[in-house]
């Protein structure tokens, strides 16, 4: 894929998690501000911890930071899959936002353009 196809699907991702936090937020008493600039996906916790949620262009992967730790997903299959479990980025953001900051979320599939 070339760096414009990459950088189209993530930034098409990033925006689908932005738009199922607000359906999340709307449905919750939790307390949680998020903000989407130039790929970056930032998600401020009630309790000031932060998850991260960027597009990483050189590798063509978005990559998750959270207070657990770091998660590179690659696409495979036509969805964003994390390189050491295979677990897809839609699912391990969901068990992440609800472990870190007590939202459950619903996140739809979260389609990958082919390698």
């Amino acid at each position: 894929m070339t760096e414009s196809e990459f950088i189209t699907a993530a930034d098409r991702t990033l925006a689908a998690i932005g738009e199922a936090l607000d359906a999340a937020l709307e449905a919750s008493d939790v307390d949680l501000d998020w903000s989407l600039n130039d790929g970056i996906l930032e998600i401020e916790c009630d309790d000031g911890s932060k998850l991260i949620v960027n597009r990483h262009v050189p590798n063509r992967e978005i990559w998750v930071a959270s207070r657990s730790g770091g998660f590179h997903f690659r696409s495979t299959d036509g969805l964003w899959r994390d390189t050491r479990s295979g677990d897809a980025l839609g699912a391990a953001l969901a068990a992440l936002l609800r472990a870190q900051a007590g939202l459950p979320v619903a996140l739809p599939p979260l389609a990958a353009p082919a390698p």
